[in-house]
């Protein structure tokens, strides 16, 4: 039995003739006759020999090809097919050849934004902040394999037994986690966190309700400033969606190196160096961490560094960054709270394996970092900043902070939707007189706070 005829044997099993609508895009599920999936499985092999005569084609031409070499084929075999039976046919078989199988239209649609594939038939979607289970799935756990392969291969990753955990991206930037049997029980498993092909502006996350227009023009002149800004939050924030704005708010005559595991960031600006970290091989050599990045990145004369995610002993070497001279630099963590943010960076500095005073850390820290954006994820889904803080320094064995901006939950609408309002804490920045000494204009109506 070919692939596409079990494929098709399992989508109809038990669910009879019906349907799946999830508003922009439906997913079929039809029971055909043999003929019909005889076609798509004879068509999958015809594409695969005669693609083989046309090498070195790229992505489009070979789209192309596909759609040329199709039309040809029903004109000699598909004769008591429809015209939407024949695109149905060719869609599916385009996807299998040239994009990721089953979950291509999840992929490509854009109101989802992550896609979980829990196992070869379980296959789950975020849509708007919820999760929905989806009726697509793939054959077996040997498809889910294919596809696995065809998105770390390109980029140099592997996945097998030996290493069978894996961070990727795909070629638009979505990012890409996989885990594979012995860790994985129900066989392999794979998250896609979408990220949009054209990258948010800051106008963008105030639409989306993200921030209020006071805080971004604040949070625009604090990265003009070279202010060192950490960027915190849960898994599913929003992180790197706000360090990539932040991002572009630096200015374009200034040297960015940027330092990732996997290349999720898109800056519009001319003069960036993007480095990216480097798992060991088969035999456990030649592995690359972001600590290393972060080492070699301040020999590449930056104006600035921006650090993806800091999860381990790199966060000793960003800090003592911060701490000579490169201003400006940008970075993300995981945290619950801005002063939950601090705690972690303490524990990953210790992570370097130097014995350091506690003190010492903790002074180190707050000479480095000056503003804290803590992000998080609320219970309907939706994204917002919460805490905008500054770090004032030390007192005694205490670092101190003060928020400046708060997002203050005020009920839930008919509809389940968390309501809010985002405040102002009334206190004008401890840096503010520097920033306006360097020519930025902080107007006292950001500060105004609401009684």
């Amino acid at each position: 039995m070919s692939l596409f005829e079990r494929f098709k044997e399992e989508s109809v099993k038990g669910q009879g003739n019906k349907s799946i609508a999830t508003d922009t895009l439906e997913f079929s599920v039809l029971k055909r006759s043999q003929e019909f999936w005889k076609l798509e499985a004879d068509l999958h092999d015809f594409l695969l020999e005669e693609l083989k005569k046309y090498p070195g084609q790229n992505r489009e031409q070979e789209t192309l090809k596909i759609e040329e070499l199709g039309q040809a084929f029903f004109e000699q075999e598909g004769g008591r097919l429809t015209f939407e039976e024949k695109q149905e046919i060719l869609n599916y078989v385009k996807d299998e050849l040239m994009a990721y199988g089953p979950i291509t239209p999840l992929l490509e649609n854009p109101t989802i934004s992550e896609v979980m594939v829990n196992s070869y038939d379980e296959i789950y979607y975020e849509k708007n902040g919820r999760i929905i289970r989806s009726n697509v799935h793939f054959v077996d756990n040997h498809h889910v394999m294919r596809v696995l392969e065809r998105i770390v291969s390109p980029i140099g990753r592997r996945i097998d037994e030996s290493s069978p955990m894996v961070d990727a991206r795909l070629p638009n930037g979505s990012r890409v986690n996989a885990i594979i049997p012995p860790l994985a029980l129900k066989g392999p498993s794979l998250t896609i966190r979408k990220f949009s092909d054209i990258p948010f502006k800051i106008k963008d996350l105030v639409h989306f309700g993200t921030l209020n227009k006071d805080m971004a023009e604040f949070l625009n002149v604090c990265v003009k400033s070279k202010l060192n800004i950490f960027i915190s939050g849960g898994t599913g924030s929003g992180k790197t969606s706000t360090l990539n704005v932040l991002s572009s708010f630096i200015p374009n005559n200034e040297r960015i190196v940027t330092i990732e595991d996997a290349a999720e960031l898109k800056l519009n600006q001319e003069h960036i160096v993007a480095l990216e970290s480097r798992p060991p091989n088969i035999e456990g050599k030649g592995q690359i961490t972001i600590r290393d990045l972060v080492r070699n990145s301040l020999r590449m004369r930056p104006d600035r560094i921006v650090v993806g995610e800091v999860r381990g002993a790199e966060a000793l070497d960003m800090l003592q960054a911060m701490n000579t001279g490169h201003d400006g630099s940008l970075s993300t963590g995981h945290a619950n709270s801005p002063r939950d943010i601090l705690s972690r960076l303490e524990t990953m500095v210790l992570m370097a394996g130097f014995d350091l005073p506690v003190k010492a850390i903790r002074e180190q820290i707050a000479n480095a970092i000056d503003l804290i954006v803590h992000q998080s994820r609320l219970k309907d889904g939706s994204r917002k900043i919460t805490h905008i803080t500054e770090v004032l320094g030390m007192e005694g064995d205490t670092i101190i902070l003060q928020d400046i901006y708060l997002y203050k939950e005020t009920g839930l609408s008919h509809d389940g939707k968390i309501e809010g309002k985002f405040i102002s804490t009334g206190i004008r920045p401890k840096f503010t007189e520097q920033l306006e000494l360097n020519g930025y204009s902080m107007p006292a109506s950001w500060f105004v706070r609401e009684w």
